[in-house]
C-alpha cells in the first residue's frame, strides 16, 4: 500500500503505539487523523475539565507529529462520515485505529467497517488500551470473571506484550484540509478549574517520576490524600498518553515490592472493570446485581446540592468535592467516601454521581468509573457488601488525621482543633461560623440504608 490513515481515538501519543506503529509498517506515507465531536454546552459523560485536557494534549501530539515529519489532520463531525471524506480526499487504501472498550465505541468502530467495506478498504483495529482486553482472561468454563480476586490471578498468568519506542520519521501528504486545533470554545465550554498538565510529553514525566521514588511507598500512602502519594498517571491511561504496557513495565521492573505489586493490583482493577462493561454493558442503566434493581432510591434535592457544592457539613466529603471541582481530579480513597455518603447516607442512586464524576473528572473513564460507583453502593460486580458501610468520620481520622487535607481544601475550619473534625459536632452546632451543621445524622442514615436493600 501506498498511503494509510491512522484514527487517533484514545491513544494520543507516538510511544509505543500499536496502531501508529501497523500503519507505519503498512505503506510509506500515513495520514493521522483525530475526529471532533459535535455536542455543544453540556454532556452526560464529559465537561470542560476533560475537554480542556484533550486539547492540551492534541496541541501536543500536533508537535511531536511534525517533529518527525508528520501532520495530525483534524476533522469534526461523525467519525464514519468524516472518515469515509477522508478516503476519498487522499485515497487512502486502509484504515488503522486501536479498539475502544467502551460500548459506544464499538458501535462507531462497526459503522466505520461497513463504511470501509462499501468502499472495498481495509480496516484494521488492533488491541492498545489495555493489556489484555476482552476474552483473554477468562475462567476455567471459557466464561468472564465477575469477581475481582480470580481474574486478578488470571491476569497476572498470562505472558506480558512488549513495549515499543516511538517512531523516528512519518510522510504525511501534503494539501489536506484540516480545521485549527480545538480549543474549549469549540463545544461552547469554559473551565474553572486548574487541570494538571496535558500531553504526552508530561505524562512521561509523571511516570517517570513515580517510577522513581514513590511507588515504592504507594502500599504505605496510597490512601493519605494530603500525602500525594499516588501516581497521578490515571488521566494519561484515559486518553492513551501513555501505554498500559509501559505503566505496567515501568512498575514491574521495580521489582518484587509491595509497592510495585500494589500499584500493578490497581492497574488489574481498570482492566477488570473494562472486562466487566464489555460483557455486561447494560451496567452503564442498570445495577449489576439485578437483586438491588428495586431499592427505594431518593430522589435528588437539596442534599444532592449540598455533595456537588462540598457542602453537607461533613469536613471529609465536602474537602474531596471541593478538590474535584477546582482540579478535576479527586483522591481514590475520596471517591470511595464520597460515593459511599451519596449512596448511604443520602440514599441517591449512583447514577447521580457517576454522571457528576464524568462531567467534573480530568481522568473519567466509563469503565472505572461505573464500576467504582456500582462498587460503593455495593450493587455491582465484586463489589462491597450493601452493608459495609463508610463512616466519614472514623475514615477522617484514619487518613486525615491532621486535618491537613481538609484546612487545605476546607479553609473555613482552618483554626479548628483536627480531632473535632473526626467526629459529629454537638447536635444543633457548627464546627465554625460560615460552616454548615452535618446535613444528616450518619448513624441514623446508616440504619435507613440497611432498612433499604433489605425491603428491595
Amino acid at each position: 500500500m501506498q498511503r494509510v490513515i491512522h484514527w487517533f481515538r484514545r491513544d494520543l501519543r507516538l510511544h509505543d503505539n500499536t496502531a501508529l506503529h501497523a500503519a507505519l509498517r503498512a505503506a510509506p506515507e500515513v495520514v493521522p487523523v483525530y475526529i471532533l465531536s459535535q455536542w455543544r454546552g453540556r454532556h452526560a459523560w464529559t465537561g470542560a475539565p476533560r475537554q480542556e485536557f484533550l486539547c492540551g494534549s492534541l496541541a501536543v501530539l500536533a508537535r511531536n507529529l511534525e517533529r518527525i515529519g508528520g501532520r495530525l489532520v483534524i476533522r469534526q463531525g461523525s467519525a464514519d462520515e468524516e472518515l469515509a471524506r477522508l478516503l476519498k480526499e487522499t485515497g487512502a487504501e486502509a484504515i488503522y485505529w486501536n479498539r475502544d472498550p467502551d460500548p459506544f465505541g464499538r458501535k462507531m468502530e462497526e459503522r466505520v467497517s461497513a463504511m470501509a467495506a462499501e468502499r472495498g478498504v481495509a480496516v484494521h483495529g488492533l488491541k492498545d488500551i489495555a493489556i489484555h482486553e476482552r476474552d483473554e482472561v477468562l475462567t476455567g468454563k471459557g466464561e468472564p470473571f465477575r469477581v475481582f480476586t480470580p481474574y486478578a490471578r488470571a491476569w497476572r498468568k498470562l505472558p506480558k506484550p512488549d513495549v515499543h519506542g516511538a517512531p523516528r520519521g512519518m510522510r504525511t501528504p501534503e494539501g489536506i484540509a484540516s480545521l485549527e486545533l480545538p480549543t474549549l470554545g469549540t463545544w461552547g465550554l469554559r473551565c474553572g478549574a486548574e487541570i494538571i498538565e496535558p500531553g504526552e510529553d508530561a505524562a512521561r514525566r509523571r511516570l517517570a517520576a513515580f517510577a522513581k521514588a514513590p511507588i515504592q511507598r504507594y502500599k504505605e500512602l496510597r490512601d493519605i490524600p494530603a500525602a500525594a502519594a499516588t501516581s497521578r498517571l490515571s488521566q494519561d491511561l484515559r486518553y492513551g498518553l501513555l501505554s498500559a504496557r509501559e505503566v505496567y513495565t515501568q512498575a514491574a521492573a521495580r521489582g518484587a515490592g509491595e509497592g510495585a505489586e500494589t500499584y500493578i493490583n490497581e492497574l488489574i482493577w481498570r482492566e477488570f472493570y473494562m472486562q466487566v462493561l464489555w460483557h455486561w454493558p447494560q451496567v452503564l442503566d442498570a445495577d449489576f446485581n439485578p437483586g438491588y434493581r428495586k431499592v427505594g432510591w431518593f430522589e435528588p434535592g437539596s442534599d444532592f446540592k449540598a455533595w456537588k457544592q462540598g457542602r453537607t457539613g461533613f469536613p471529609i466529603v465536602d474537602a474531596a468535592m471541593r478538590q474535584l471541582n477546582a482540579t478535576g481530579f479527586m483522591h481514590n480513597r475520596l471517591r470511595m467516601i464520597v460515593a459511599m455518603f451519596l449512596t448511604k447516607d443520602l440514599h441517591l442512586h449512583w447514577s447521580l454521581g457517576e454522571s457528576y464524576f464524568m462531567q467534573h473528572l480530568v481522568d473519567g473513564e466509563i469503565a472505572s468509573n461505573n464500576g467504582g460507583w456500582q462498587w460503593s453502593a455495593g450493587t455491582g460486580a465484586d463489589a462491597a457488601p450493601y452493608f459495609r458501610i463508610q463512616n466519614p468520620w472514623t475514615q477522617s481520622a484514619r487518613f486525615d488525621p491532621a486535618g491537613k487535607f481538609i484546612k487545605q481544601w476546607v479553609p473555613e475550619l482552618r483554626d479548628v482543633n483536627p480531632v473535632q473534625l473526626s467526629a459529629a459536632p454537638s447536635p444543633g452546632t457548627r464546627f465554625c461560623k460560615g460552616y454548615p451543621m452535618p446535613i444528616v445524622d450518619h448513624a441514623q442514615e446508616r440504619e435507613t440504608a440497611l432498612k433499604l436493600f433489605k425491603m428491595r
